[in-house]
């Protein structure tokens, strides 16, 4: 291997913990890796030749899973996520920003916070909504002030990043939601892996990394209680060739405002 490919591959390891990946120019976008983005201008020359927006060409195309993300909105909407009114809304990982748009839909929040890491995408969301892009390091939501969020989402986040950092994640996501927030998010859990859906992951040829990463049900729901939150549901959602759940938790007004993630769990 040459120099410059060693370098490459080195620095890949390094970012690839961030979701990040180098690629050689004209090397085909690789779908099923979680690794790599979605390449931002194939993504939207092919959505409008479709004649769909992003989101919905990245459900019916990409995902084979059409309406996906209004199916998902629909579900925090039965669960009373938009009841009241949201000012303030915190995502970990809009990418495409399929959630950010029906989100902002479903409650016309003051600000929208995001903590993001793909470059062309950024400048994608920066220029079509009114989003605050915050630093991240990959682990918490250190520029949010604590008990300053209505909801806090993270869609398709846990799914394919490693456990450490979704334990971060949880314990952050808990310290910036005020009491009666919302807490989104979604996990693939024991329960959503009988036999025939475990060999339709084997056999699915994807091989990257973290994703698909399988987070017990009883950790989920034991260390939210932990943090001062109420379960509101758990419905199944499409992810890949198998299911996970939307976990929606609601803040208890004695809720707990900050605490560091080793002291959280």
């Amino acid at each position: 291997m040459s120099l410059r490919g060693l370098a490459r591959g080195a620095v890949n390891r390094v970012l690839s913990h961030g979701g990040v990946q180098l690629v050689r120019g004209g090397v085909p976008h690789d779908w099923s890796d979680t690794r790599t983005f979605i390449p931002l201008e194939k993504t939207l020359a092919a959505a409008k030749s479709a004649g769909l927006s992003v989101g919905d060409y990245v459900d019916t195309v990409m995902n084979k899973h059409p309406a996906a993300t209004q199916k998902t909105i629909d579900l925090m909407t039965s669960l009373g996520v938009f009841a009241s009114p949201i000012e303030t809304v915190v995502e970990i990982g809009p990418g495409s920003g399929r959630y950010l748009a029906k989100t902002v839909a479903a409650c016309h929040p003051v600000r929208y916070e995001i903590y993001e890491t793909a470059g062309p995408w950024i400048e994608y969301l920066r220029a079509h909504y009114e989003v605050i892009l915050q630093p991240t390091d990959g682990r918490s939501l250190a520029a949010t002030a604590d008990a300053s969020a209505d909801l806090v989402q993270a869609h398709k986040v846990f799914d394919g990043i490693p456990f450490l950092p979704t334990l971060c994640y949880w314990a952050e996501m808990a310290r910036v939601t005020k009491p009666g927030g919302h807490v989104v998010f979604d996990a693939i859990t024991e329960d959503c892996l009988d036999f025939t859906t475990a060999e339709r992951w084997r056999t699915s040829g994807i091989d990257n990394g973290a994703y698909p990463a399988v987070i017990p049900r009883t950790l989920v729901v034991s260390a939210f209680e932990r943090l001062g939150f109420d379960l509101l549901g758990t419905p199944p959602i499409p992810i890949g060739p198998g299911v996970a759940h939307l976990f929606v938790f609601r803040k208890g007004s004695g809720g707990v405002a900050a605490l560091q993630p080793a002291a959280a769990l």
